[in-house]
């Protein structure tokens, strides 16, 4: 499996050096320069590990091989709270939600970080090599992303987050871990800063290359990977066919998840439209609806995770819809940059509408939406899972997806990682599961840097060990 760079100018790489450089050197996402298809799977009744192996053995070549791959994905797996990893339940008669929230820091970024952490340890072992991980947050990312490299001795860490706009539940599952390879930053900014000063870094040579820098957010495709995972997992689930295909409904900020959904449908999974939801920071949906791409200033909601106007996935997306040629989008980009925006073509926007839908899900229907599925079904969700189940009903409602088409709502987040807003919606605050009772008591460990890249660099140099 060779990877090509969505601006073409960066040299072609394999899985293992994609893993290990993240973010291409032209500024531009790796993708595959062909997609495999899933001409095989696991075996009726087989785990979710097993599914995990055999899905990703499409992207990674010889290197790990099965085996080592299926070692890796029973670990990671092994130690979610539940024992199908990610659950599917029935909430209407063509509406379910899948759980992805059963992982050891309660959100769905767990399914690709506890991999991408092994993976990490594997390729640097074999290399006998150290790097140092930059990345940012906008609220679950950065403790998923901490959690599987914690205490691992080839790599440093370094997560930067908008400072005093993630929960507090998020913000203590980064700033509570104590291993010394851990190294948490709150940027005064929002997320979009914070992902920016990740990219400047990155397009730093010297600094990339002395650092050793890789990535862990979606820029990094094995995170895309090992999501397109529970896309096939919940097709198959659902018995999908070509004549029934399952819809899935993803509450999407840097549009890393929905993509994956993307993946698995293009190699051959039985998915139907892919329904963008988004909160009032709503670029993906104004896109979806008009095929202008325009940043407005971002808005601090009470899903945090999707307070986002430059949706990193979304530059892999137009590599596609332009041909995949990589100077159209090197133009786009550069567009986005210096005046805030580009417009799509009317084919290619047409293009984008036979896979997608997509809605905008405001505050007061966030909370609207906790309470009806508590009311109906009696599940607590959280305000992104929300986003999604709303979206879904509005996909129905407007007909981009039929009655009688079954859709998977993305349960992206365990509702007591947003207490306050569940409290708000149904009177219930809920608690944190017992494994993670003392959290609010640890001590925290971390800092503050301006949004200033000079800042961001000097602070990396002095603790990287890999600079040492």
């Amino acid at each position: 499996m060779i990877y090509q760079s969505t601006r073409g100018e960066a040299p072609d790489l394999s899985f293992q050096d994609v893993l290990l450089t993240g973010l291409a050197r032209d500024g531009g996402l790796y993708v595959p320069k062909s997609l495999p298809s899933l001409t095989r799977t696991a075996p009726d009744g087989a785990d979710y590990a097993a599914l995990a192996a055999e899905v990703l053995a499409e992207f990674t070549g010889s290197m790990p091989d099965r085996a080592g791959l299926l070692e890796m994905t029973t670990g990671a797996y092994g130690g979610f709270a539940h024992s199908a990893v990610a659950p599917i339940k029935q909430i209407g008669p063509n509406d379910w939600l899948m759980e992805l929230f059963h992982g050891p820091t309660l959100a769905f970024k767990d399914f690709a970080l506890q991999v991408l952490g092994r993976l990490f340890d594997h390729a640097l072992t074999a290399r006998g090599e150290r790097v140092t991980i930059l990345g940012a947050t906008s609220g679950d990312t950065g403790s998923a992303a901490i959690e599987g490299c914690r205490g691992r001795d080839a790599v440093d860490i370094f997560i930067l987050f908008p400072k005093g706009r993630v929960s507090e539940v998020q913000r203590r599952q980064m700033t509570t871990v104590d291993d010394p390879n851990v190294h948490t930053i709150a940027v005064d900014g929002d997320f979009d800063d914070c992902q920016a000063l990740v990219k400047a870094a990155f397009g730093d040579l010297e600094f990339r290359d002395r650092l050793r820098l890789s990535a862990v957010n979606s820029i990094n495709w094995a995170r895309v990977a090992a999501q397109v995972v529970y896309y096939v997992h919940g097709a198959m689930a659902l018995g999908g066919s070509a004549v029934r295909p399952v819809s899935f409904s993803v509450p999407s900020g840097n549009f890393g998840n929905v993509f994956a959904g993307h993946i698995a449908r293009a190699m051959g999974a039985p998915i139907g439209k892919l329904i963008v939801g988004a909160n009032v920071n709503d670029i993906l949906h104004r896109f979806v609806e008009t095929g202008s791409y325009r940043k407005q200033g971002v808005t601090a909601t009470m899903s945090p995770s999707m307070d986002i106007q430059v949706a990193s996935n979304f530059e892999r997306l137009l590599f596609e819809l332009t041909g995949r040629d990589g100077s159209r989008v090197r133009g786009l980009m550069a567009s986005l940059q210096q005046s805030g925006g580009f417009d799509l073509p009317a084919e290619a926007l047409a293009g984008i509408r036979q896979g997608f839908a997509s809605a905008r899900v405001d505050e007061g229907a966030t909370l609207n939406e906790i309470r009806r599925i508590h009311a109906e079904t009696g599940e607590v969700i959280d305000p992104h899972t929300a986003v999604g189940t709303a979206s879904a009903r509005i996909a129905r409602a407007n007909g981009a997806v039929a009655p009688e088409t079954p859709v998977i709502s993305l349960s992206t987040a365990h509702p007591a990682k947003f207490p306050d807003a569940v409290e708000r919606a149904i009177g219930l605050r809920p608690a944190l599961p017992e494994r993670m009772g003392d959290l609010m008591q640890l001590p925290e460990r971390s800092s503050e840097l301006p949004n200033d890249l000079r800042a961001l660099q000097a602070f990396i140099s002095e603790r990287a060990r890999v600079a040492a």
